[in-house]
């Protein structure tokens, strides 16, 4: 199970571009919580300190535990980290979208995958470990919700995969994916062939052979009569 990150945040009652930006030049980021049991709720973020604990998390889709602020009142809510909105030229945190969760609540995820050890077809026979899946969905409890999925590749030869059906997961968590997707294979090497030499005159440009116009005083032999223009 991962391990649940606590991270405050407080309700803001300005909403629309006009409010968000103006939150974003105080160092926060806008974000909202929505979940089954509770109505949507607007809220801020710290900006450095989301930032950090995306940069030290496995992947966006992990738990937290919410602490927000209303005031002087403090509530907690269990929420999943549900989709993160970066700057595509800065890679700012813009936005963060969190999805509240029961205890007893399934809940739907994406984890990433991970590998460990060089597999025998690579080390030995030069083959190439590929990545079909960086990450599977699963589905589980908020407390058996898995932070990564590590696959051991090493005894893996070349022409060898691991399929969904094939991952040992946690008690209590389901892969949805199905199973016979591939998740990483050893595929064999490429061979890259060497373009064939052309030597002698086969390398040279090949002959234009040209019609020869015939030349029409060499086409009369001799003693062939001519004809005389016709006197009028």
């Amino acid at each position: 199970m991962a391990k649940q990150k606590t991270l405050k945040a407080q309700i803001r009652a300005g909403v629309g571009r006009t409010a968000v930006n103006q939150i974003r030049k105080l160092g926060l980021v806008p974000g909202v919580i929505y979940g089954k049991q509770q109505s949507t709720q607007a809220i801020s973020l710290n900006g450095r300190e989301i930032h950090n604990l995306l940069a030290h998390a496995t992947s966006e889709h992990f738990l937290v535990d919410l602490e927000i602020a209303d005031g002087a009142q403090v509530t907690n809510a269990l929420a999943l980290v549900q989709e993160v909105q970066h700057d595509p030229i800065k890679q700012t945190v813009l936005h963060v979208d969190f999805h509240a969760v029961q205890a007893d609540e399934k809940l739907h995820a994406e984890i990433p995958v991970a590998t460990i050890g060089e597999p025998n077809g690579v080390k030995n026979f030069g083959g190439l470990l590929e990545h079909a899946l960086h990450s599977i969905e699963v589905v589980c409890l908020p407390k058996d919700l898995p932070e990564i999925i590590t696959l051991d590749v090493s005894a893996l030869n070349v022409g060898d995969a691991i399929h969904i059906k094939d991952i040992a997961l946690p008690d209590g968590v389901i892969a949805t994916g199905a199973p016979d997707l591939t998740v990483v294979r050893v595929a064999a090497p490429k061979v890259e062939t060497e373009p064939t030499a052309i030597t002698g005159a086969a390398a040279a440009e090949p002959e234009v052979i040209k019609e020869k116009k015939e030349d029409p005083a060499a086409a009369t032999k001799p003693g062939d009569k001519q004809e005389k223009p016709e006197k009028k």
